[in-house]
């Protein structure tokens, strides 16, 4: 199993919803165990055209899975909630849900559709704030300790607005 770290983001629809019904989803999925849920944070768009406010939060899950294989779950999770991935569309726009893969345990790597860790989680209040509340100790592999960039991320408007209770896994899902 490998320790990783999933960024959830929504602003369109019921976003609350959108985040709580994908963490169910996480907890249904094999190779997947939710091991924490940071607190909900309303922060700013960060690029892209003008839109509505996000509400966003990180998950920590153990997984099997191998990154690639996860990030397709996520893919299709993002789906399921109406989110359609068209490259080209404008990047930034608004979404009924934005799953990321923020971090698969120390790992590194550079592919087309998957960069490890994720290249701009250490410029993002939305990302920083809620890991540090989950996973305080979380390290962003060849850059440090995540929490030290929180700081340079002042100005980005966030703010702790509640929580959604962690799912808890079926119990009849065979292992």
């Amino acid at each position: 199993m490998v320790r990783a770290a999933i960024g959830l983001g929504s602003n369109l629809g019921r976003p609350r919803s959108h985040l709580a019904r994908a963490l169910a989803r996480f907890a249904g999925m094999r190779g997947v165990r939710v091991v924490a849920v940071s607190p909900l944070y309303v922060t700013a768009p960060v690029g892209g055209p003008p839109q509505p406010d996000y509400l966003n939060c990180v998950a920590i899950v153990d997984t099997s899975l191998a990154p690639r294989a996860l990030l397709a779950r996520l893919h299709a999770v993002e789906r399921r909630a109406g989110r359609r991935r068209d490259a080209a569309a404008p990047r930034n726009v608004a979404r009924t849900l934005d799953l990321d893969l923020l971090l698969y345990g120390g790992r590194r790597a550079q592919h087309r559709e998957l960069v490890l860790p994720h290249p701009r989680m250490h410029e993002r209040a939305f990302v920083l704030r809620p890991l540090a509340d989950v996973a305080p100790a979380a390290t962003i592999p060849g850059r440090g300790l995540a929490k030290t960039f929180v700081a340079a991320t002042r100005g980005q408007r966030v703010a702790r607005v509640g929580v959604i209770p962690r799912p808890q896994a079926p119990r009849n899902r065979p292992p």
